[in-house]
Parts: C-alpha cells; structure tokens; sequence
C-alpha cells in the first residue's frame, strides 16, 4: 500500500474502531480481504476492525488468515451473522463463533423479513445464485422465538455484540429490550435510514433500551454508495447524540473506496459542520472500542460541544 500524508482529520480520527466492514473473502465481489483492511487501519492506528459476512462466521477467515494477519498492528475480530446461510437463528452456529473468538451476532440481515420485502436497499451483485429464505424472529403473535432468547442468552454469557441486523423497528425494539432483561451490556442498529426505515423517535427509544445508532461513512462519502449529504448525518449525530452513536464504514464492495479515506472524508465533513473533536473521537472510537469489547467500561458522556 501507497504510504502518503494524512490530512488533519487524521489525529482527531487516530484510534478509531470500525465494526462494519465487509472484507473478503465473500460471495459478494469485495474490494480488498481482510489482511488488506487491517492494513489500511494501520494508516489512523486503529484499535480494532469487526468483519462482517451476510453469509458465514467470519472467525473461520481469520483464523485460516492468521500468516497474513501477523505482523498487522490493527486487530481485527470476527462473528456471525444469522441468516439462512447458517440456518437461521442457530444456537449451534452462534456458540461455535464465540466459543472460536467471535466478537459479534448479527440478527437475520438480508435473511430478515424487513430486508427481504424492501425493495430499495441495492445489494452488490454476486458471481453465485445465492439461496435465500426469510428468518423469522418472532411467531404469528409477534413474541420472540425461542432460538431468538437461545441466542440472547449466549451473547450474554459471552458479554460480546448484538446486532439487531437488518429486523423491522419493532422488532428490533423487541429484541433489545429482551437482550436488556437478560444481561446484554451491548447493543446497535445499524444504518436506520437503509433497509430497516428507523426513525429518530424509534432510534431514541433503542438507545433508551441500551442501544447504540450506527450509521456508515460509505453512505455519506462523496466517493462511496449513497453520497448522501453529511449534513444529514450531523442531523442524525444531534437528534440521539455522540454518545448513542457509533461511525462505521460499511466498505469493502468492489469499486468503493477504502475506509480510512471515507473516514477522513467524513470526519473533516463533520468537523467542518460543528462536531467537536472530542465529539467525533466519542463516536469514531469510544462508544465502538466498548461495543467491540476493546474496553470493559461505557464510555463516559462527551464533554459541552
């Protein structure tokens, strides 16, 4: 990799930890594996880099890419997400991930309902039929399946991440406030204005619960998928706060830029719209490094803007 100048963003930004990036290898086409994406953070010393497949355990990547890994000074951790690939809400799968290392359990993603019958989400083409099924979370009275407090219970005992994955809102809601009762310190929804449909109201109501709103620099970089404007992001970090927010990339799709640089592009947007630095230290860093297990303790609310 091309070693150049960081811009200045870079020192507000050193540390940083992403629990979203779709390295390879994956059914998907990616831009670059996981070696490369632990690479790239070496560039803002990240403290650490969550791996996600919609379609297997990542653990099993990185403990067949341990050559490659070592030496990478930016760690990078593992999980599993719950779609039919794996066969749904599978205790089996979910206890051999952590037991193998794994950081994380997403809820069904694209395997969700929520996912399946949204038309607007725009997935990456793969070069294989991929097959699909949708993967209930609650019965026909809308009550949590027993699997779904299996997998509670063992994200608990393992004191890792639960993701509410691509589930409607109200589920989602269901299903922190269940994590919640039953010892569950960490908790996010990812992308609330993608797939799922989560407004700030329902977004307060999750952290209320607990939880953490993720939203993804690739959707707000000039150069990444949805270029939204990161004026509204600002809007999003103001209405639930920095301290129930968490920046990730969700990068790695082919064509699409590497993270450390939509980061960069992000944070100098974010910062040139009022963010404080310790602010956007609080949600690039702080609140991730406790979701990843990188620090046992929440993160203390950010200082006055």
């Amino acid at each position: 990799m091309t070693v150049t100048s960081l811009p200045p963003v870079a020192e507000a930004l050193d540390g940083a930890v992403d629990l979203h990036c779709h390295s390879g290898p994956n059914p998907f086409s990616r831009e670059f594996d996981h070696a490369e994406a632990a690479r790239d953070g070496e560039r803002l010393n990240m403290r650490g880099i969550l791996v996600k497949s919609h379609h297997h355990n990542t653990v099993m990547d990185l403990l067949a890419m341990h050559r490659e890994l070592d030496g990478i000074a930016t760690p990078i951790f593992g999980g599993v997400a719950l779609n039919a690939q794996v066969g749904g809400l599978n205790p089996y799968a979910v206890a051999m991930s952590l037991q193998m290392g794994g950081r994380a359990v997403w809820f069904p993603t694209f395997s969700s309902r929520c996912h399946c019958e949204n038309e607007h989400h725009g997935f990456p083409e793969s070069d294989y039929d991929i097959p699909n099924r949708i993967v209930d979370v609650v019965d026909g009275e809308g009550r949590l399946l027993d699997a779904a407090h299996e997998v509670i219970d063992l994200v608990a005992e393992a004191d890792v991440l639960l993701s509410a994955g691509h589930l409607e809102p109200a589920q989602s809601a269901l299903l922190f406030a269940a994590a919640s009762e039953r010892g569950v310190r960490r908790m996010i929804l990812s992308h609330p204005n993608f797939v799922v449909d989560a407004d700030v109201e329902r977004c307060r109501q999750l952290a209320a619960l607990g939880g953490y709103i993720e939203h993804e620099v690739g959707m707000y970089d000039p150069q990444g998928f949805r270029k939204w404007d990161p004026g509204l992001l600002m809007e999003w970090i103001r209405a639930i706060g920095p301290d129930r927010t968490v920046l990730s990339s969700d990068l790695g799709q082919r064509g699409r830029p590497m993270p450390v640089d939509a980061y960069m592009r992000v944070g100098e947007a974010l910062l040139e719209r009022g963010l404080s630095v310790a602010e956007l230290r609080q949600v690039t860093q702080n609140n991730a490094a406790f979701l990843l297990g990188l620090d046992d303790e929440r993160p203390a609310p950010v200082e006055g803007r």
